[in-house]
Formats: structure tokens, C-alpha cells, sequence
């Protein structure tokens, strides 16, 4: 039975990320068997985890898949391993901005998981004894979060790292490690958040190696193995949720340093339903695979990399004309981009009549959409929880029939034949019956 701990902190940037992954790297390299995951949807630190582990990194998202999935996809990505790690989102008490649903607080209870705090001490001594004490009793309705110990962080001195060691003995928390200040781990970042693992190449595995020597040094690993709990008995999610397609259809999925953004759960429904998912690299291969019959466009930074994809002309064409046929086509966000006419003034594949532009804005938050134009896998209608981050616009917004509606914004996103179109991220666990739909509409 897996035992699981989960890393918070008090607020972001606080140095979870280094604590988290720099914890799964170091119990990796000294043969533990560690299940890394991410609370909320961000897609950017499981690759580091995905590093640090050797497993695939996760996301726990009650918002974007229902409390009720949460143990169980934590079951399901923990089998054979010895120890769950899980980083927290933003601080502890963070989620959804109306309710804190979705938070580290709401998904530590949801999975029985103590809480190890990673707090910044750079500015403060015993005012720490306060902090803690208050994320200890503070108790937003559901009960207390079970914090069991400390992180220190950025810690200036051996005087310094006693004082607050014993601030944290006057509430009754063990410190489990006192990290030094350490400059030299930043990871390039952009405007959405850290440069991808794929993309960071060698570099991401001497920053991942950098954690997992940092935490291995200063954070007391047996004691935190030892305050992990055992995860619950239940049952594991499975991704069957019909009898599978018979053909076994190929279903492409673009990968690659332009599209790094999906769920591991995503391609584990799609080959359930019988599909044979092929791994499309849209920066170095000219065509889709031989009776490709759907395409997943998942998301990522293809703003990055758009003068690769404009040269890629025998891939866009070929996207084109699988569009063209009415095969089903997926796109969220990165593969919205993709799909329009240019992208930052340079030619995508053609297949939307939009247009699309990097802005200053960040658009970011969950939404509560509805379908608003039918396809092959998603009648109109259908309600989903969904997630929107990008800095990018689209004109138009949304075409003759769009995809999404919400409260509080325009229509959003295109539906043009078999193709789906949208800024939207949706979470596959979240609605496998979509993807299963998906895969039959590939095997017509």
C-alpha cells in the first residue's frame, strides 16, 4: 500500500517546487519508488516530476475532475510505488477564488495526506511561530489541514536556521530541513511559468539533479518518508468506460517541444477505447501517421516555436486535409493556434478562420462551460469544468458555431465539422466518456 505525503506551502514561490521535486528526486536516486503529482492544472512542473521520479508526473484536480476521482487517481498513478509525493498549488488554502475549492488544503483531505509546509524564512525569526500556528488552527469549514512538519527555505545563516528551529518547536512542528539560500537553481521561465522540462532539455535534468543534491543535503528524507500515511483502500479509476472500438484506429497526439501540455490520463482513455495513439512531433515530422483517422492537439507554446511550425508546410497541409474529411480533431489552446490561419503573422494550417496573436494579458481561471454546437463526440449542451491560461487572442473569438459558453464571457472557440477548437484545457478523467466518444467517431 502506497503511503502519501503532500508539500504546501504559504503562498507561492515560496520554494515548494525545489522542496517537491528536489524530495521525489532524492528518494528516486536512492531506489525508493516515488508516484510524483500536482494539485490543480498546471502542466508545467509534472515534467520535472516526471525527471525527478521517472514515472509520470499527475495532476489531483477536484475542479477539473470531481472530488469523487480524486483518491482514486491518486491510486491508479501510485500503483507499484512505495511513496506519493504531491505538490501543492499556490498557497495552502488557495483554489478556486470564490469557495477555495480545489485547493492543497481540500485535495490533502480528500486523500487522508499529511502536510509538509515549505515556508521562505528569508525576513523573519520567531515571527515563523505565529505563521505556523495559524496554518495550523486555521479551519476554513471542512476541519484543520494535518501539518506535520516543516521545510525551511532560504535560510541565511547557522544563527539564523536556531532561532527559527526554535520557533517551530514552540508550536510543536518538527523542521525536517533547513535549505541555504540557493540562487544558482532557477529554472528559465517565460510567460506562463517555468520553461517545460521538454523544451529545457539537458538543462532540466542538471536542475532536477541540483533539487534532489540540495534536499539530499539539508532535509532529513527518513523522517519525511516516515510521516507519510497510508493512502486509504479503495478502488483505483480505470480508463475503460465502454467496450473497446474494434479496428483499433490511429488516433495522432502532437508532442514535441511545441505541444508538451496533457494529462498522462488522456492517452490511457484514448487506447482503453481502442484507439492506437501515435506521438506526432509537429517541429520535425512532415506528416501524420499512415490511416491516421483523429488528431489530438493538446496544448504548450507553439508562440515559441512558430517559425518551425510556418516551415513545416507538408505537416500544416496534411492537417488541413485531415480536417477537410470531417475526422474528429481536438484542439485546446496550444492546438487552437495551430489550427488558425497565421499565428503572429506566420501560416498555421488553415483549418479555422481566425487569426492569432500573442497580447500582454494573461487570461487565467476555471470555468464552468456548455457546448454550444454539437460534434461526433460532445452533443450541445454538455457541461464540463474546464481551465483557461494563455496570453494569447484569437480573432474572431469564437466562429459561425462556437464551442464553449460561460457565465460572464462571449462565446469562445470553433466547431467546424469534426474539429473542436477552443482556448479551453479540459481534463480527460474528468469526462472519459467524451474521449471514448472521441475514438468511436475515429473508428466511422
Amino acid at each position: 500500500m502506497v503511503a502519501a505525503l503532500v508539500v504546501a506551502a504559504p503562498a507561492s514561490g515560496s520554494g515548494k517546487t525545489t522542496v517537491a521535486t528536489g524530495i521525489m528526486a532524492a528518494l528516486a536516486r536512492r531506489g525508493t519508488a516515488v508516484a510524483p503529482f500536482k494539485i490543480g492544472p498546471d502542466y508545467i512542473d509534472p515534467g520535472y516530476h516526471t525527471l525527478a521520479a521517472g514515472r509520470p508526473g499527475r495532476n489531483l484536480d477536484p475542479v477539473l475532475v470531481g472530488e469523487e476521482r480524486i483518491a482514486p487517481l491518486l491510486r491508479h498513478g501510485s500503483a507499484g510505488a512505495e511513496v506519493a509525493v504531491v505538490e501543492g498549488v499556490m498557497g495552502l488554502f488557495d483554489g478556486r477564488a470564490d469557495d477555495g475549492h480545489g485547493s492543497t488544503a481540500h485535495v490533502a483531505r480528500l486523500i487522508g495526506a499529511p502536510v509538509v509546509l515549505v515556508v521562505d524564512a528569508k525576513g523573519q525569526s520567531r515571527s515563523l511561530a505565529a505563521l505556523l500556528h495559524g496554518f495550523r488552527s486555521f479551519d476554513p469549514g471542512d476541519g484543520p489541514v494535518d501539518i506535520v512538519g516543516v521545510v525551511l527555505n532560504r535560510v541565511g545563516s547557522p544563527r539564523h536556521e536556531a532561532i527559527l528551529r526554535a520557533a517551530a518547536e514552540e508550536v510543536g512542528l518538527a523542521v525536517l530541513g533547513a535549505l541555504p539560500r540557493h540562487d544558482g537553481l532557477a529554472v528559465p521561465s517565460r510567460h506562463l511559468g517555468l520553461v517545460t522540462a521538454a523544451e529545457h532539455g539537458a538543462a532540466a535534468h542538471a536542475a532536477v539533479d541540483a533539487m534532489a543534491a540540495l534536499v539530499a543535503r539539508h532535509v532529513d528524507l527518513d523522517a519525511v518518508v516516515a510521516l507519510a500515511r497510508p493512502v486509504a483502500p479503495g478502488p483505483s479509476w480505470d480508463p475503460a468506460v465502454t467496450q473497446p472500438v474494434t479496428g483499433e484506429p490511429v488516433v495522432a497526439v502532437a508532442g514535441g517541444d511545441a505541444f508538451t501540455f496533457g494529462y498522462a490520463e488522456h492517452t490511457e482513455v484514448l487506447t482503453a477505447a481502442g484507439a492506437r495513439v501515435v506521438v506526432v512531433d509537429p517541429l520535425r515530422e512532415e506528416k501524420l501517421p499512415d490511416g491516421c483517422a483523429a488528431l489530438v492537439l493538446g496544448g504548450g507554446f507553439p508562440e515559441e516555436h512558430v517559425a518551425v511550425l510556418a516551415q513545416n508546410v507538408p505537416l500544416r497541409a496534411a492537417v488541413a486535409d485531415l480536417a477537410a474529411t470531417g475526422a474528429p480533431v481536438l484542439a485546446e489552446c496550444g492546438g487552437l493556434l495551430y489550427l488558425c490561419a497565421d499565428l503572429d503573422g506566420a501560416p498555421m494550417c488553415g483549418v479555422l478562420p481566425a487569426s492569432a496573436a500573442m497580447t500582454g494579458r494573461l487570461t487565467l481561471g476555471y470555468r464552468a462551460a456548455v457546448s454550444l454546437s454539437s460534434t461526433p463526440w460532445r452533443p450541445a449542451g454538455t457541461r464540463v469544468a474546464g481551465h483557461e491560461f494563455h496570453h494569447c487572442a484569437v480573432t474572431p473569438r469564437a466562429g459561425v458555431a462556437p464551442a464553449w459558453g460561460w457565465r460572464g464571457g462571449d462565446p469562445e472557440g470553433f466547431v467546424v465539422g469534426g474539429v473542436h477548437a477552443s482556448f479551453l484545457h479540459t481534463h480527460p478523467a474528468g469526462h472519459p466518456e467524451a474521449v471514448a466518444a472521441f475514438v468511436s467517431a475515429a473508428a466511422t
